[in-house]
């Protein structure tokens, strides 16, 4: 049996439930491995036995790569077709993803009654433990993100707009690898760089500006997530001393990066520190999150996190920043993944300020 189904099942067990519904896209790719489905299906996992329930577009592609421990069902009428599953087992308990739309909660429940069970985020929490296949796609992704951003130093100008690097980018890291992008990419220069996720714009660049690139890409299903800030020329005495403070927090956070401790604790290393020089007021988001097949996966690390424990083979970003209204921000993330000891850094691009 698959280890991930197979995990999965213990977890279900652990809970008393007769089976579990998977519906989640992400979900689904995870547990059965197959990467064309994009939510067009259900799985129904129960303590002893895996359905795949999707339709016939499918049908060739997944009788070739499916697990031969899973069953696969061809139907449009998903969902009444894991009832039929689920029938001859006198099932009581049938755990749904909380992440299902309402619209599905209410055909899950005109199927199933008052036997639905609400869980919430079981698979995600089983993701964020990567195995040795998903840290090598992952050891990819945050080579290339390097690579792209030391690439993108060479293009980057006085007078090209802000879209035109972030189009720039996407141009470079689509021909070199990567697959797509996991969110738009954040090009946001001089007083825009106090924005933390400003949209790339028409602003054109200017000398003094200072540049924040906020990007991520996917290879081989996984994506990375980094966060570069360089000038254009001298940015000035004030933001050159943000700019240490910045990267200063980030190396206080990797001092206590190891297995064991919690969101909390890693983010106050690093918000402590900045609010110390006086800029506490001016960091005003999370300080990291696991990543993977999405974007944001747990674990997290921020004021609210106490109870977010990493783990050996979590793949976390850390990334503090501090972003001054009408004058600029700077953020530095970085790409880790953790070890039995500590962390091993897997994004590589230049930490210092880069004056172009």
């Amino acid at each position: 049996m698959n280890k991930r189904i197979t995990a999965l099942q213990t977890t279900i067990q652990g809970l008393g439930l007769d089976a579990f519904l998977i519906t989640n896209a992400l979900s689904l790719k995870y547990l059965s491995g197959f990467d064309g489905l994009d939510g067009d299906g259900c799985l129904v996992v129960t303590p002893d036995a895996v359905t795949l329930i999707t339709d016939a577009r499918y049908q060739e592609a997944l009788e070739q790569s499916l697990p031969k421990s899973f069953q696969l069902e061809i139907t449009r009428d998903y969902y009444q077709v894991a009832r039929k599953v689920l029938a001859d087992q006198k099932y009581q308990k049938v755990g749904f993803e909380t992440s299902a739309s309402y619209e599905l909660y209410r055909t899950l429940y005109q199927l199933f009654g008052e036997k639905l069970v609400p869980e919430n985020g079981l698979v995600e929490k089983q993701r964020e433990v990567k195995d040795a296949n998903e840290v090598s796609a992952l050891k990819k992704a945050t080579a290339l993100a390097s690579d792209g951003f030391a690439a993108l130093l060479n293009y980057a100008a006085v007078g090209q707009t802000e879209r035109e690097v972030s189009n720039w980018l996407n141009n470079w890291m689509l021909v070199h690898g990567a697959e797509k992008p996991s969110f738009d990419t954040i090009v946001a220069s001089g007083y825009r760089s106090a924005l933390p996720h400003g949209s790339a714009s028409d602003k054109q660049l200017q000398q003094g500006d200072i540049v924040t690139v906020d990007f991520g890409y996917y290879v081989d299903g996984y994506t990375s997530d980094m966060t570069r800030t360089f000038a254009l020329g001298d940015p000035g005495d004030e933001l050159k001393k943000v700019y240490d403070i910045v990267r200063e927090a980030q190396e206080k956070m990797f001092n206590v990066i190891k297995p064991g401790a919690n969101g909390q604790q890693v983010d106050a290393a690093g918000r402590d520190y900045i609010d110390q020089q006086g800029y506490g007021s001016f960091y005003n988001h999370g300080s990291g999150h696991g990543i993977g097949l999405a974007i944001h996966e747990g674990p997290n690390f921020g004021p609210r996190w106490q109870s977010n424990v990493i783990t050996e083979s979590n793949v976390m970003t850390v990334e503090p920043g501090i972003y001054l209204p009408d004058k600029g921000g700077v953020r530095i993330e970085d790409d880790l993944l953790i070890t039995k000891t500590g962390y091993q850094r897997l994004t590589t691009a230049n930490r210092n300020l880069i004056m172009l």
